[in-house]
């Protein structure tokens, strides 16, 4: 039986303070999490009753055997999630000052294990009969990684819903500026882009909301979807169709996680075959729920809390 959903992409472990507002050096107690977006992406879908699997990698070490014990209570298939001796498994911390202030502190030295994914052992078959196949533009950062996303997207050759998070994060990259052929390569192989203001700026050049939408159909996708911040998001496809949705009213605990869940429940509207309107709303209540938690990976709403969030118009 197909996966409703593959993701490929990052995984590692979430450190994150138990005391909101207080800065790094000052805090005694963390909650460690199930983290990376690929992998909570697959994480929010499989909380939806979707079957999903991610590709990915970690260290050999007891952060790795973690990942894969959260993965299965998760419910989410960790067989391509191997591991790679010599690499630790990344661990990332952050500060958590609500509304809008969230550092990341990503700890992926000397190499991240999911940017050692092969070409060679990826399971091209299941890829390609996967109902929606996700990648992220830090899969494009760096080799083996580079080749294994773009040669699975070229495999896949837009079967099914094919979704490409822009994933901008410039600190892995080692040269930023040279990002954008790899952008413009995926996009020619997948069906769906999702990205930020900045995200979508590096992927076309362009920052205005419907411009860098047409940009992104232009460049080979069927929906473009924009997110704007406070002023909700974009999404546009290539037969005419339009929805803009403002953000749901929550109060923001810790905004991590938030685009993830969005992303999951994404490819259940999708996978659902909602119109565009209903797509962007859902996910735009997924997001705000996790916004309002301080977790991620475990914070991922199910469909009747997400349900409530749309009918009561905030997250209560």
């Amino acid at each position: 039986m197909a996966y409703d959903l593959i993701t490929m992409g990052r995984i590692g472990v979430d450190l994150y303070p138990l005391q909101t507002g207080v800065p790094l050096p000052q805090v005694t107690s963390f909650g460690k999490f199930l983290g990376g977006s690929a992998t909570n992406v697959a994480v929010a879908a499989a909380r939806l009753g979707r079957r999903t699997a991610v590709i990915t990698r970690t260290g050999d070490d007891p952060f790795g055997t973690y990942l894969h014990e959260a993965l299965q209570g998760f419910g989410v298939d960790d067989r391509w999630v191997t591991p790679v001796p010599g690499l630790p498994t990344p661990v990332t911390f952050c500060e958590v000052f609500p509304p809008d202030d969230f550092p990341l502190y990503f700890y992926r030295q000397p190499k991240a294990p999911d940017l050692e994914i092969d070409a060679h052992e990826l399971d091209l078959d299941a890829i390609r009969e996967a109902n929606v196949f996700w990648v992220t533009g830090t899969g494009l950062s760096e080799e083996p990684s580079r080749t294994a996303t773009l040669a699975a997207l070229a495999h896949r050759d837009k079967a099914g819903t094919t979704v490409f998070d822009l994933d901008w994060r410039p600190m892995f990259w080692k040269d930023p500026a040279q990002a954008r052929p790899f952008y413009e390569e995926a996009l020619r192989h997948t069906t769906v882009a999702v990205g930020n203001l900045d995200e979508v700026e590096v992927a076309t050049g362009v920052r205005e909301p419907r411009e860098a939408a047409q940009a992104l159909l232009d460049a080979g996708v069927e929906l473009a979807v924009v997110k704007q911040g406070p002023k909700g998001v974009l999404a546009v496809d290539s037969k005419g169709n339009e929805a803009e949705v403002p953000p749901l009213p929550v109060n923001v605990l810790n905004g991590l996680g938030a685009g993830d869940a969005f992303g999951g429940s994404l490819c259940h509207g999708l996978l659902a075959g909602w119109d565009l309107e209903k797509i962007m709303r859902y996910a735009n209540a997924a997001g705000a729920i996790v916004a309002s938690r301080l977790e991620c990976s475990s914070a991922m709403p199910t469909v009747t809390e997400i349900e409530d969030a749309v009918a009561a118009g905030a997250v209560k």
